[in-house]
């Protein structure tokens, strides 16, 4: 079939919560992904931040089929190596005491929600407590994640959501030092906003709203499904600054590509929230999962992943910082690392559509901010060639 009758096929069978693009891909190699009629695309997109290690990495895909010829999935009534494997590197990589594999990123937040009410509930035995989320934030699609998302769009056809919400804004102490009562028992947000167009939380911000949690006893639950994993340069973002959450989500490139996720706590909160029979899940940490999760964080530690990220993404910034001085469109770059956003004047969905047709793949985050978040390993040379194709749909529009 051609690409034209795929599409339409796919449109007769799935149901259509998806505005997608007109491509079916065939496959992917280092940076690029090819369509079914062979055009190669160079992409700065990466799955919306999972594929961290290019596409056709050899030694990942090996380890995963590797496994597959032993076992795929037990269930947790079992242990399983991959999963011991993959949850003492994951311990040591984001300095947490323990975790919780789950299937996704909004179920690791769902995961992290019911942590913060158990751990309220044992501490004084009421179920009215609160939590404080952001505006403009975004941590899923799930009946709890939505209700944590500052999006009413995305909320209001859902509604009643999960109670006891309250919203403040991003990086605005004094908003969220408004919203706590002493019903408080958590605070949650992205460490860097992804959705919500690329704002990362000021050092200032982080450690004012750590230093109340620790006040009053209210658990710091940081976002970093999309934001960690070496996409700011550090293996999860809030180490830049060394404001350590007491519940931590993660995600997206955990897995480069696998579907995973985990929640993670510090032995404090692990003491005195979830326990047997609390919180469970089918697939979560099967050995198929886990041994994407082993395997993804020994090749960041071979390929020196967060070194490139660092380099390549200073130079990223210098590139798109040239850009939009040129363009008077561009109101404003921000982000780090391989996280960052350029915001424009006026919608960026022709742009994205005309840097697609020259081989390029972007995506927005809200409606006028192009999103940049490649694999890890993009090169100078792959940032030269993205500025090259970016800057020309530019001149023509």
């Amino acid at each position: 079939m051609n690409m034209k009758e795929y599409i339409d096929e796919a449109e007769s069978v799935l149901l259509h919560t998806y505005n997608r693009y007109q491509i079916v891909w065939d496959k992917g190699d280092g940076m690029y992904l090819y369509d079914i009629e062979g055009k190669k695309y160079l992409d700065f997109v990466s799955g919306i931040a999972v594929f961290a290690l290019g596409y056709n990495n050899k030694a990942y895909n090996d380890a995963l089929k590797d496994q597959i010829d032993k076992v795929i999935h037990t269930s947790n009534y079992y242990y399983n190596i991959p999963a011991i494997e993959a949850a003492k590197k994951l311990k040591k990589i984001s300095g947490m005491d323990r975790i919780f594999f789950t299937n996704s990123g909004a179920e690791a937040v769902e995961g992290a929600i019911k942590a913060a009410r158990k751990y309220a509930f044992l501490r004084d035995g009421h179920t009215d407590h609160e939590i404080i989320a952001m505006n403009h934030s975004f941590h899923g699609r799930t009946m709890g994640a939505l209700s944590v998302t500052g999006n009413p769009h995305y909320r209001e056809a859902f509604e009643p959501m999960i109670g006891n919400i309250k919203f403040a804004d991003f990086n605005d102490f004094e908003s969220v030092k408004a919203a706590v009562t002493d019903k408080t028992c958590a605070i949650i947000f992205e460490t860097v906003q992804g959705e919500g167009g690329i704002y990362p939380a000021t050092e200032e911000f982080l450690k004012q709203v750590r230093a109340l949690c620790d006040e009053r006893d209210i658990l710091l639950i940081l976002d970093e499904i999309q934001c960690g994993m070496g996409r700011t340069g550090s293996m999860y973002a809030w180490q830049r600054y060394g404001v350590k959450p007491d519940i931590m989500t993660s995600a997206k490139a955990i897995g480069c590509g696998v579907p995973v996720g985990a929640f993670m706590m510090t032995e404090k909160v692990a003491a005195q929230s979830l326990t047997s029979g609390d919180h469970g899940t089918t697939y979560g940490g099967n050995p198929l999962a886990c041994t994407a999760i082993s395997k993804v964080i020994d090749l960041f530690e071979e390929q020196n992943i967060l070194a490139n990220v660092n380099e390549t993404g200073a130079y990223l910034y210098e590139k798109l910082d040239e850009l939009a001085a040129k363009y008077d469109v561009i109101k404003a770059h921000r982000g780090v690392g391989f996280m960052q956003g350029l915001e424009f004047s006026e919608p960026v969905a022709a742009v994205i559509n005309k840097v697609m047709e020259k081989g390029l793949l972007l995506i927005n985050a809200g409606v006028n901010v192009i999103r940049f978040i490649p694999p890890l390993i993009a090169s100078k040379k792959d940032v030269d060639d993205m500025i090259a194709i970016l800057d020309a749909s530019l001149k023509e529009m």
